[in-house]
């Protein structure tokens, strides 16, 4: 059986590393987006009193978790999908 890696060039291999890294900076937007939401609920409800920024914090937190969710799960499926074509295109992984 030949090596299929051998058919993969350099240029597809990088290719190839970028798109992980790329979903990884996807994912950790998510997550900074969701804690900068998280932070900016709780100072609302900690050091304001305007109805307007407690009912914003009152929001902003529970948006924040969900956020995170929905980053996590976009994440991890990318991720499958990312090890599906590579096995697909026998290019290996980092």
């Amino acid at each position: 059986m030949a090596n299929h890696l051998e058919s993969t060039t350099p240029r597809e291999q990088l290719a190839a590393y970028r798109t992980d890294l790329a979903n990884e900076r996807t994912g950790l937007a998510y997550v900074r987006t969701a804690l900068t939401l998280f932070v900016v609920g709780i100072t609302f409800l900690k050091f304001f009193s305007d109805p307007v920024l407690i009912v914003s914090g009152i929001i902003f937190i529970p948006a924040s978790i969900a956020l995170f969710i929905f980053g996590l799960d976009r994440y991890r499926r990318m991720r499958k999908m990312i090890s599906r074509i590579r096995r697909a295109h026998h290019i290996s992984s980092r």
